[in-house]
């Protein structure tokens, strides 16, 4: 009697010292786990990363030395005839009904994209504070082509009668949709990302598009409709000017411009290349 219960006994210890072991044992898994976690989060911490990394200062600009760009975006060809475009599904949608695919007047080419696209290395600029505004008005959007530099507010307007969505559709950027009822207070968004011929629609209205361009840089321009732009304030250099049209496509010009220079650098889209 005595031995069995010895052995209860026994049994009983060993199962409180297992139990007891187990416990110690998850106890110093879970601590070790913790400092682990510690150790990789103050590492993370410590180590540089894009947005621990305090941002870049802006490059100064010498202006007595600041050069200007300027030129004319031609059309070699017969101009296509501009489509119409029915907006009879609305009858709060008047105005001009003339698709703005391709813009040609006397041979000269609106809506073209004019940036530089390489020669600035690593300056940086600082992002303005005046935002570029984008109108809705006779169911058209208005520029068709808009400029903006990387973080800069644009402030979208709606001036129609009539409710609009406005749908960016990028690749490198945010996609959101969002609509915008007549005489509502206008929408304030940024772009992040630098990004050519961003389109933009209207979910509302399949007539409406246009193209947003994203830049790093405050060097870029949009031609009007006499085919002219012009970019100011180029610091003296070798750059690479690209010349960027929603259907045409994109043609490329070196330049050098010296301190104080003043260029000209013109570009011809041909029919063909449609």
């Amino acid at each position: 009697m005595a031995t069995r219960l010895q052995e209860r006994c026994s049994d009983i210890m060993n199962r409180k010292t297992l139990a007891m072991l187990g416990v110690l044992a998850l106890l110093g898994l879970l601590l070790l786990a913790a400092c682990s976690k510690k150790n990789t989060s103050e590492e993370q911490s410590s180590s540089p990363t894009s947005e621990s990394q305090p941002p870049t200062a802006s490059t100064p600009i010498d202006p007595s030395t600041a050069a200007t760009v300027s030129g004319t975006a031609k059309f070699d060809g017969t101009a296509p005839k501009p489509p119409k475009i029915d907006m009879s599904q609305d009858p709060a949608c008047k105005g001009d009904n003339t698709a703005e695919t391709v813009v040609v007047k006397d041979g000269d080419l609106a809506n073209v994209f004019v940036y530089v696209k390489d020669g600035l290395g690593n300056r940086s600029f600082d992002v303005p504070k005046d935002s570029v505004v984008l109108d809705q008005k006779g169911c058209r959007y208005h520029p068709h082509v808009l400029a903006v530099m990387a973080g800069q507010n644009v402030e979208i307007k709606n001036d129609d009668p009539t409710t609009h969505n406005i749908h960016p559709t990028p690749k490198d950027n945010r996609e959101w949709n969002e609509s915008q009822p007549p005489s509502a207070a206008p929408l304030q968004k940024t772009f992040a990302r630098e990004e050519i011929m961003l389109p933009v629609k209207c979910n509302q209205h399949p007539w409406m598009k246009m193209y947003v361009n994203v830049v790093k840089s405050p060097f870029y321009a949009v031609t009007g409709p006499d085919g002219k732009y012009e970019i100011k304030g180029l610091p003296p250099g070798d750059y690479t000017l690209a010349f960027v049209h929603e259907k045409l496509g994109e043609q490329d010009q070196k330049v050098t411009v010296a301190p104080k220079d003043s260029k000209t650098v013109d570009t011809t889209f041909k029919a063909g290349g449609m």
